[in-house]
């Protein structure tokens, strides 16, 4: 029995090593050929005999084979399972658990008792949102967390601005979503709107309005309140 144990504990430490010299080999080859390539962040096998994952600035993923000699950008789909590996990969790369999220760089809204929770990343003048606010007044018992996330233009960083600078930000950025009041210029420390984009790049939020709920679902686009209120009900942190 000993002998056994000694013998697998030998080849577990021989397979550790020559997964380190492989993952070596590829960060090399590719670091060489391909010098505008990302900082590598992980070298790691796939399912797929041979075919290994590049994961580059948190989130972008490549594909490589044993010695980094071809380098493949796309989905790869488990044929069998019927089942996009990469995608369920980027999932859970990008996910954002509610309790992480930072509410000091968001504005909160409360109707009725506000005990449920949800929260929101939206553009200023992203039409969808503003049909997602006029929707979400119908909604009550709610506490939202507004993450202001100006993609679309210059003119969303000006209005996030005014709305984050404004003396009351949520009455601000309602009466603009709902009754399309500009909001009044004002001046103060909006790095807090900056810090929402870096936030929403790597967690590859590429759409407004973007809803994170008390569970961590996660739904890109404008939804209708009954929607909104299947999702708050099912929530549970």
């Amino acid at each position: 029995m000993k002998l056994l144990q000694t013998t697998l504990m030998a080849l577990a430490a021989a397979l550790s090593m020559g997964a380190f010299a492989q993952e070596a080999a590829i960060r090399k080859n590719l670091a060489e050929r391909l010098p505008n390539l990302p900082k590598i962040d992980e070298v790691s096998k796939t399912p797929m005999d041979g075919l290994y994952e590049i994961r580059v600035n948190h989130s972008e993923i490549f594909y490589t084979d044993a010695q980094g000699n071809f380098l493949i950008q796309g989905s790869l789909i488990d044929t069998q399972a019927r089942a996009d590996l990469t995608e369920q990969r980027l999932n859970k790369l990008t996910a954002i658990a509610f309790k992480d999220l930072p509410l000091k760089d968001s504005f909160t809204i409360v109707r009725g008792n506000g005990k449920r929770k949800m929260a929101v990343f939206e553009d200023p003048n992203c039409g969808y949102c503003k049909r997602f606010e006029r929707d979400l007044t119908k909604v009550d018992n709610v506490t939202v967390h507004v993450f202001l996330y100006p993609i679309l233009s210059a003119d969303s960083n000006e209005k996030s601005r005014n709305i984050w600078c404004a003396k009351d930000k949520g009455a601000a950025f309602l009466d603009w979503m709902t009754k399309d009041v500009v909001p009044k210029t004002a001046q103060c420390d909006a790095t807090a709107v900056a810090r929402n984009v870096e936030l929403g790049k790597k967690a590859r939020i590429t759409g407004t309005p973007t809803i994170i709920f008390a569970d961590g679902s996660r739904v890109p686009g404008a939804i209708g309140a009954d929607r909104i209120e299947k999702f708050l009900t099912e929530a549970k942190p």
